[in-house]
């Protein structure tokens, strides 16, 4: 099995706490709020939220994917980390194991924050990935990210 990471880092005005609970914490309520199109519902299968959770995500209807399940691997409030994994899914293809996503929010001195991500591809075998569909996946978790940015900013009691 082959690896392919990738570091994104996305600076905000946002605190960096009231980010964790938009994007961690709240996600599975609030992004099909802000982004019905995306994503249509989070269920949980197993588990209370905490690491060792299974999710399922249906996508919505502007999406390609139906749906993919995700394990929560680690939670810390404390230090704003989060880290799950994709384990099965539409969404992975017939050449990817798995993708584990590593969250960080960073403070900044302004009173903003900095979401750090890594997003490590576990391929099957040998299988090379486009690096059109790395792109994608990217470009499509940066708006998703602007939208709760904007949310948060139009909404700044939530």
């Amino acid at each position: 099995m082959g690896a392919i990471t990738y570091d994104v880092e996305t600076p905000s005005s946002i605190p960096a706490g009231k980010l964790f609970k938009a994007i961690v914490l709240d996600a599975d309520t609030l992004i099909p709020k802000i982004l019905p199109q995306a994503i249509k519902n989070v269920e949980i299968l197993e588990g209370d939220g905490g690491a060792g959770t299974v999710k399922i995500v249906h996508f919505g209807e502007g999406s390609q994917y139906k749906s993919v399940k995700h394990r929560v691997e680690a939670i810390d409030k404390d230090n704003l980390t989060y880290t799950y994994t994709i384990i099965e899914g539409d969404a992975l293809s017939d050449i990817i194991e798995s993708v584990t996503y590593h969250i960080k929010i960073v403070p900044t001195e302004d009173g903003g924050s900095i979401c750090k991500n890594r997003s490590i591809y576990n391929t099957k075998g040998d299988a090379v990935i486009d690096e059109e569909k790395i792109k994608e996946g990217k470009d499509k978790a940066q708006h998703m990210f602007k939208a709760i940015e904007a949310y948060l900013i139009a909404n700044p009691d939530c």
